[in-house]
C-alpha cells in the first residue's frame, strides 16, 4: 500500500509522523472540536451544514479563526487530501480543531489549528445496514444539558464509557441518557423512534449533537410529508415503539432491531434511504 497522509495545518505528513507535543490543548485539555464527514463521487456531502455548525462550535468555544473554515475550506480540504491518498472518491474524514498555543487551564491565545484525516470507501452511496442493531440504554454516566451539548467537542468520555458499556454488553450500539432521564443519543448518532406513525426525535434543548444528517433527515420528512417531531422522549417508548433508527454524517441511516426482548421494523429506515441517496 502506498505512503498514506493526513493534512496538518495546510501540510502534508505520513500518516506515522509524530505532529503533536505534550503542551497541545487538544490533548491536555480536550479543547477543541471535530467534524466527521463524507465524500461520495468526489462530492462532500452536506460541506454547508458542517461548515455551520463548525463556525458555531468555535464561537461558542471562543476559538479564532471561524470564518476561514467555511464550506469552501471543507470541499478544497478534503479534496486535496483525497486527491494526495489516490483515494477513488469515497471517503470519510475527521477535521479535528483545537486552540492553539500554550497556557494551562487559561489559554494564552485562541489561535485556531487542525488535523484533517480520512479513509477510503468503497461504497458510492449511503447503505442501509443489512442486520439491524441490538441495543441497550447506557445510565451509569448521563449528559449534561448546556450551550456545549450540540457540538462535537474534544471532550469525548462519556461516548467512551458508553463505548465500553456496548462491549461488555455484547451490543451493536448503547442510547445514552441526559441529566433528567430522557433519551439525548447513541453513542456515535442522533436517535429516531416511529410511534403511532409519527416520527420522534430528542430536540436539541435534550443536549443531542446537533447532527448535519439529523438535519438532512428531518429535511427529507417535511419534503414526504411524514409527521416528525422534536420532542423530550422518556426511553420507555423504546419498549412501545414501532421502529427506531439512529442517524450520523458517515453512515447516513442504521435501523434498530432490537432492543431487550423488543423487535422493532425498517420500513420508514428503508424509505428515508432511498430518499436520501437521491436528495
Amino acid at each position: 500500500m502506498s505512503q498514506q497522509y493526513i493534512l496538518f495545518n495546510d501540510e502534508f505528513q505520513g500518516i506515522e509522523t509524530p505532529i503533536l507535543t505534550a503542551s497541545n490543548r487538544g490533548f491536555k485539555f480536550g479543547d477543541g472540536l471535530f467534524e466527521s464527514m463524507r465524500m461520495i463521487n468526489n462530492k462532500l456531502q452536506f460541506a454547508d451544514l458542517h461548515a455551520d455548525r463548525l463556525a458555531s462550535g468555535m464561537k461558542v468555544l471562543k476559538i479564532d479563526g471561524h470564518a476561514l473554515m467555511d464550506d469552501y475550506f471543507l470541499r478544497q480540504k478534503c479534496a486535496d487530501l483525497a486527491k494526495r491518498n489516490k483515494w477513488n472518491g469515497n471517503a470519510r474524514f475527521r477535521l479535528a480543531v483545537y486552540r492553539d498555543g500554550a497556557g494551562f487551564y487559561t489559554p494564552e491565545n485562541n489561535k485556531a489549528a487542525y488535523i484533517l484525516e480520512g479513509i477510503s470507501l468503497k461504497a458510492n452511496k449511503y447503505e442501509l445496514n443489512s442486520k439491524g442493531l441490538i441495543i441497550d440504554v447506557f445510565d451509569e454516566f448521563t449528559k449534561p444539558v448546556n450551550k456545549l451539548a450540540n457540538f462535537k467537542t474534544a471532550n469525548a468520555l462519556l461516548y467512551v464509557m458508553a463505548g465500553l458499556f456496548k462491549t461488555q454488553n455484547k451490543l451493536d450500539e448503547a442510547m445514552i441518557l441526559n441529566q433528567q432521564g430522557f433519551l439525548c443519543e447513541s453513542i456515535s448518532s442522533n436517535i429516531f423512534v416511529v410511534y403511532n406513525k409519527q416520527i420522534y426525535t430528542p430536540a436539541l434543548t435534550e443536549g443531542c449533537v446537533s447532527g448535519v444528517m439529523r438535519t438532512v433527515i428531518m429535511q427529507l420528512a417535511k419534503m414526504n410529508d411524514i409527521p416528525l417531531i422534536e420532542a423530550q422522549i422518556n426511553p420507555e417508548v423504546l419498549k412501545e415503539a414501532e421502529e427506531v433508527f439512529i442517524t450520523n454524517a458517515t453512515q447516513g441511516i442504521q435501523w434498530i432491531m432490537g432492543y431487550g426482548r423488543k423487535r422493532y421494523f425498517n420500513e420508514v429506515s428503508k424509505f428515508l434511504v432511498e430518499k436520501l441517496n437521491n436528495f
